[in-house]
């Protein structure tokens, strides 16, 4: 192989590695799970039981925590869109040839 292959392939190796690194970067990951899991929560609050109000003295726990959920949620999602992650600099030689 020669060096100019050899560079070519760590580019390339170095564009994935970036790839992988927003793709699974926490934020995505933890401001999904919010955003789900504060649906699921606040739909189970929006009609809730007479034993669950009493159990909570009067408050819907549910609703309140689903939304709370859910603002934390887009709060990252947010976070996610405004600074992603910036791409991996490559370090160019010059060529002598």
């Amino acid at each position: 192989m020669s060096e100019h292959d050899v560079q070519r392939e760590v580019t390339e190796l170095q564009a994935k590695s970036a790839t992988a690194a927003r793709i699974f970067d926490l934020r995505r990951i933890i401001g999904g799970l919010f955003v789900l899991y504060g649906i699921i929560v606040t739909i189970a609050g929006i009609n809730p039981s007479d034993s669950s109000l009493d159990k909570s003295e009067g408050i819907n726990i549910n609703l309140w925590t689903g939304l709370g959920m859910l603002a934390l949620g887009i709060f990252f999602l947010i976070w996610l869109k405004l600074k992603p992650v910036a791409p991996a600099k490559v370090a160019e030689k010059p060529d002598d040839a």
